[in-house]
């Protein structure tokens, strides 16, 4: 993959989440083309509940909460913030939820610290974010980065976690597609320069100069191989898996841990699992997060459901 394709990747990456992740208007259209009902003023009027920063493992953790009910927790992917990854997705949430949203570690607005970046340590920081807001247990949701950091939140933290979601993640490094991965010691600071990525990054008082290292030490946890295929089975709370069709995702990827987690029989015979799997339709890595109005309902939903109900039946 030469470097032109990687600048066009990463301009892409940053433009498409920095536009379609804000709040839409009335009259705007969702990926499949439908009008959206959502009013913009509603949208654009929602303001936290709570904010500021969490002292957890020597880092000044920057969140907001939004909204009243079960928490939830939604980590953000790789070079993401709070606005640019969750706009459109809060106020959904935050209908009948408890939204609780953060900066990882030398993202947005939570400043690096003197320690190596790993799923890991920002597994722990979640951890001690639950803990500085006194909440026992919370759902957590991870997209793409923040899917391996939930992985390893369940696999470190199982106490505080009720239901896992997992959109566009991983939990070995070979479950990307092969190009996918191939690609990721090629992604460069230079790929980025001038992208909506830098500008936020740089507007939310970082020093500009320091970027470079940002990038370097956001990609370093995905140039090291990784399994932790052994830990993930053990989970046991639920867990939905949702990834695109046209994701960077193996199928098979996830289709081995969902058949591990009580799916590949049918239902109607064997009743259903707790955990589930969507495939979506029309949907990239970053389409994912464009096309969120096909997974919110999914989500919701399996958050909200009996686990244990019998099969539906005519």
């Amino acid at each position: 993959m030469n470097k032109q394709v990687l600048t066009a990747i990463a301009l892409v990456f940053s433009a498409l989440l920095a536009t379609s992740c804000q709040p839409g208007t009335p009259e705007s259209k969702d990926a499949s083309g439908a009008k959206k009902d959502t009013a913009v003023a509603s949208t654009q009027a929602l303001k936290p509940a709570d904010s500021g920063y969490a002292d957890v493992n020597g880092l000044k953790l920057y969140y907001e909460v939004y909204g009243e009910g079960k928490p939830i927790v939604l980590i953000h992917g790789s070079f993401m913030t709070i606005p640019m990854n969750w706009s459109a997705i809060i106020p959904e949430l935050a209908k009948d939820r408890k939204v609780i949203v953060a900066e990882m570690q030398a993202h947005g607005r939570t400043r690096d610290i003197d320690r190596p970046m790993s799923y890991e340590g920002m597994a722990d920081d979640v951890s001690g974010l639950l803990k500085h807001l006194k909440v026992d247990s919370a759902d957590i949701l991870g997209y793409s980065m923040g899917g391996g950091v939930a992985y390893q939140f369940a696999v470190r933290h199982p106490e505080q976690l009720r239901r896992l979601v997992v959109l566009s993640g991983t939990y070995k490094h070979d479950g990307w597609w092969p190009d996918v991965e191939a690609s990721f010691g090629q992604i460069t600071p230079e790929v980025f320069k001038g992208s909506p990525i830098e500008k936020q990054w740089v507007s939310f008082g970082n020093d500009s100069t320091r970027f470079a290292d940002f990038v370097n030490k956001v990609m370093s946890i995905d140039l090291k191989p990784y399994d932790w295929t052994k830990e993930v089975l053990k989970i046991q709370a639920p867990l939905f898996i949702a990834i695109g069709d046209a994701d960077g995702v193996r199928y098979e990827h996830a289709i081995e841990l969902f058949k591990a987690k009580g799916g590949g029989k049918m239902g109607d015979l064997h009743g259903m699992p707790k955990s589930r799997l969507a495939i979506l339709p029309g949907t990239t890595h970053i389409g994912m997060m464009v096309n969120y109005s096909l997974w919110v309902p999914m989500v919701t939903n399996f958050l909200d459901a009996d686990l244990d109900a019998p099969p539906p039946m005519f």
